[in-house]
């Protein structure tokens, strides 16, 4: 008799460095419709012009980001560049009982602290083609000052060295955004095909 093999949701962490386009790659996902949970991250960083208010990010005081950790509100939240960023723990959990595909966007930091945390998801990272590109990519977006450009060009190479971390890598090209979203539409599927299948828990 043969059994059948049944998957449970999947966690997908999409991470990155600064400026590979991990924005664009969710936001792109979503126009295609493709059919999984996204997580809002919140943030207490100022909205940028072309952000919306529960699209892109729950823009958050900082009392109001305090007051969620302490209450134990975030599967990880960190500190970069002077802001706060979390993962809004209630929103993941609500995601992954309904049945859904969850897919959150973080820092390289903040997929260390998932992986502690949830080390049955499924770890992407977004390579830019070379440093140089994502550099250039950086000095281009013309959203921070110069002195956040280079913190975050300090980062690059750190971030990129944590690749082994991770189980999937997927190169993100300039103006190939379907080409990445594709490759990891890919992976999410292979996953499901698991004969030993992920099983999260948080």
């Amino acid at each position: 008799m043969i059994k059948d093999i049944k998957t449970g949701p999947l966690l997908i962490v999409i991470s990155g460095p600064s400026g590979v386009g991990k924005d664009a790659v969710i936001y792109r996902m979503k126009e295609r419709r493709y059919p999984f949970h996204y997580v809002v991250t919140a943030t207490t960083r100022p909205k940028r012009p072309t952000e919306t208010e529960g699209v892109h990010y729950h823009f958050l005081t900082e009392a109001s980001f305090k007051k969620l950790i302490a209450d134990n509100g975030f599967i990880e939240w960190a500190q970069v560049y002077g802001n706060y960023y979390g993962v809004p723990r209630s929103e993941v959990e609500k995601a992954l009982k309904a049945g859904k595909d969850t897919m959150v966007k973080v820092d390289v930091q903040g997929a260390a602290t998932i992986k502690k945390l949830a080390p049955e998801a499924v770890f992407i990272f977004l390579m830019p083609p070379s440093v140089e590109e994502l550099k250039r990519r950086l000095r281009s977006r013309n959203s921070e000052s110069s002195a956040d450009i280079e913190r975050r060009l300090a980062k690059v190479e750190e971030e990129v060295a944590a690749l082994e971390m991770f189980d999937y890598v997927v190169v993100n090209h300039q103006d190939r955004l379907d080409e990445a979203i594709e490759k990891i539409d890919a992976i999410v599927t292979a996953e499901h095909a698991r004969v030993h299948p992920r099983v999260i828990k948080l």
